[in-house]
């Protein structure tokens, strides 16, 4: 019993030196993390509260900026995302407000006679008829073996006096030269009507309907004018139309986009003045006393001053979708309608002429001259100097025929009974 006490105690001995080698370890680590402890606090003790505060926010700062960052990033990612989507269907629904069945002539016009008789009173005796109407007109007539008569010019207000000049003289019958030169001149007369009635189509269509009889009859020129082979009333049609539904979305004035819309190119259909069209037109809107937020519409939507508010933005965006949309201008014809003005133009430049009218796309150019000024002699040599300025000059292909016509007339008038 004693041998086994002895081995007992021992061993509780053994498990006791253990247990305070154990707790020496500990109160060593203990010690050891006190001493840093106080040297922390050693450290932070030398700094004032202020300057604790600030190196705390610093340490807190550096882990929000990054948070922050990243919450920015998402938030602006989605914002894009989401406006970009709202932007294609409000232009996308613009574009269907903007739709329109208006078609843009180019060059020809159509007139169909009633028959073979009718289509040979028009071509007269030795086609002297044809050569008087396309003398009175600046028109080329086009003929085949159809009973539809082609007119042919790159001016649509000729165009359109030819037209309804020939539209009168088949209902008439009574066509020979001195009867053309009449009612040209009546349908020319005219033209005031019919622009006036082509301007109230226009404003119409986009619901305008309180502006100066005059400033309705020169937008009525919009539908005898292109840019780049886009009709000009068609655009504004268009352009106008779109327009409004734009600042329908984004809550803008629609009654200034609708007649920003509708004026912002009325420059264009002024030719007489010096200037851009833009410049001309803030001077025809100042005339007729339009509003100045309207002006301001005019004068920045080709971007020559900054947007001063929303409404330019608007008219500016749907110039640029209806001018850009597939198959709505062609600029080609533009150019050529260029060429044709710059061949009529040095052609009409001499003394004498009192009128001169390119065919054939610029390859034929008829120049009537006043006989009591030019001669026999002298069209021989005004037809030379022409052609030669016309190659120094003028742009074209192929060759240009000059024809300098000088006529004489003696009328006699019976007395009355």
């Amino acid at each position: 019993m004693a041998k086994q006490s002895d081995s007992d105690i021992k061993a509780l001995l053994d498990d006791i030196r253990r247990d305070r080698e154990t707790l020496d370890m500990r109160e060593k680590k203990l010690v050891k993390r006190e001493e840093e402890l106080v040297e922390k606090l050693e450290k932070v003790g030398g700094l004032s509260r202020e300057e604790a505060s600030k190196q705390l926010l610093e340490e807190v700062q550096k882990d929000l900026t990054a948070e922050v960052a990243k919450r920015i990033r998402n938030a602006e990612e989605k914002i894009r995302r989401e406006g970009n989507e709202k932007a294609k269907e409000i232009l996308a629904d613009a574009m269907k407000h903007g739709a329109t069945d208006y078609v843009a002539e180019y060059t020809i016009s159509t007139v169909t006679v009633p028959d073979e008789e009718t289509k040979g009173r028009i071509i007269g005796r030795e086609g002297r008829n044809i050569r008087a109407f396309e003398r009175a007109t600046g028109v080329e007539i086009e003929l085949d073996e159809t009973n539809e008569i082609r007119l042919s010019s790159f001016d649509s207000i000729r165009r359109e006096i030819a037209r309804r000049s020939l539209e009168t003289l088949v209902k008439d019958r009574r066509i020979q030269p001195s009867r053309i030169e009449e009612v040209v001149e009546q349908v020319r007369s005219d033209m005031d009507d019919v622009l006036l009635e082509e301007g109230k189509k226009i404003v119409e269509a986009v619901g305008e309907y309180n502006l100066p009889v005059e400033l309705i009859r020169m937008i009525g020129k919009f539908k005898f004018r292109t840019s780049y082979g886009q009709n000009l009333a068609l655009h504004t049609i268009e352009e106008t139309k779109i327009g409004m539904a734009i600042a329908r979305e984004l809550d803008a004035e629609v009654e200034v986009v609708r007649l920003g819309g509708l004026l912002h190119d009325i420059g264009k259909v002024v030719t007489d003045d010096e200037g851009t069209h833009v410049q001309k037109g803030v001077e025809i809107a100042k005339r007729f006393g339009i509003p100045k937020k309207v002006i301001a519409v005019i004068a920045e939507h080709h971007e020559d001053k900054p947007f001063s508010t929303v409404e330019s933005v608007v008219v500016w965006a749907a110039d640029a979708i209806s001018g850009a949309r597939p198959g709505a201008r062609y600029e080609p014809h533009e150019n050529y309608v260029k060429r044709m003005d710059k061949i009529e133009e040095i052609a009409a430049g001499y003394d004498g002429v009192t009128s001169a009218i390119a065919f054939q796309a610029g390859r034929d150019v008829r120049v009537v001259v006043n006989p009591d000024e030019v001669d026999d002699d002298k069209i021989i040599v005004l037809a030379h100097d022409i052609a030669k300025r016309l190659e120094k000059e003028a742009e074209y292909a192929g060759q240009i025929k000059v024809t300098v016509i000088r006529e004489t007339r003696a009328i006699g008038t019976t007395a009355a009974k």
